[in-house]
């Protein structure tokens, strides 16, 4: 597993060893576990013994969308840390004899991949739209391409935003809240394409089980809602108000060009997962929240 310590890595990876796997971590530093292994995603090098070791390959690296203000620099790296890692895996797998290539690579993607959809629905088989994080995606996943081609099955899984109090989504706007200086973000009409941190691993579980599915999924809960419900049902079951909505302006002055993202809809659905068979415990954003602010 690439991107093992971050917001979703840590809870896959304890996800994966409660159900009994084994998991390699890739690390860029010198290794200090013995589940641990170096690479260098950046200078393309990966030795392909560690790969052969596993029959599933999770890559979820990627420098935070959310975690700094955007500059040219650090959107040089949003891209590059995601196609450095995505290339060097998907090289390494392609390059490797046939009897030893993993089953599966799962590679992360985002939902960015749609850009504004405004209030249309999409699915999983809706073009690449335009903006910065769909032109991120559209390398992002192309990347992938070498272990495709070598036939391998890859799941590009293109998640939305996970509900957990400790990371993504939730965690900066729970201190507003609470202190009763929260609202909505601009006009509020932007779709949110959520899902449950419960959901979100169980769909990495079955999406890696599944030998029949492939290509892009929506890693989504079935309900998005607007900006506007979604703060309005976190204000419910925080107990506080959410009555000083944020002007666009106001984002724009303090996250730089991710302001543009934060104001995008995107009304996703998990078109793949559904048809698939898969069965979500908190498809609704009450029973979601909950648990996020709970468990």
């Amino acid at each position: 597993m690439a991107g093992a310590s971050g917001f979703l890595g840590t809870r896959l990876v304890d996800r994966l060893k409660a159900d009994g796997h084994q998991i390699t971590r890739l690390v860029r530093r010198p290794a200090r576990t013995p589940d641990e292994r170096r690479w260098n995603p950046s200078g393309a090098q990966l030795d392909p013994a560690v790969v052969a070791d596993a029959d599933a390959v999770v890559n979820l690296a990627g420098a935070g969308v959310g975690d700094k203000r955007w500059n040219d620099a650090y959107r040089r790296l949003i891209r590059s840390s995601r196609v450095d890692t995505t290339t060097t895996l998907a090289i390494t797998i392609a390059g490797m004899p046939t009897a030893d290539r993993p089953a599966v690579l799962l590679n992360a993607s985002a939902v960015g991949w749609y850009g504004n959809t405004g209030d249309r629905v999409v699915e999983e088989d809706a073009p690449a739209g335009e903006g910065y994080l769909a032109d991120v995606c559209r390398v992002w996943e192309a990347a992938t391409r070498p272990a495709e081609d070598a036939g391998v099955r890859v799941i590009r899984l293109r998640t939305g935003l996970p509900l957990h109090r400790d990371g993504g989504l939730l965690k900066p706007q729970l201190l507003p809240f609470k202190l009763g200086v929260a609202g909505r973000l601009g006009s509020g009409r932007q779709w949110l394409p959520w899902i449950s941190m419960a959901d979100w691993l169980d769909a990495v579980r079955f999406l890696l089980d599944r030998d029949d599915v492939a290509g892009p999924v929506n890693g989504v809960g079935p309900a998005p809602v607007t900006n506007a419900e979604f703060t309005k049902e976190l204000a419910r079951q925080l107990h506080r108000p959410a009555i000083v909505p944020i002007p666009a302006l106001a984002l724009k002055v303090v996250l730089g060009g991710f302001a543009h993202e934060a104001l995008t809809s995107t009304r996703v659905l998990p078109g793949v997962l559904t048809g698939s068979g898969f069965t979500y415990r908190q498809p609704d954003l009450p029973t979601a929240l909950h648990a996020a602010l709970t468990d």
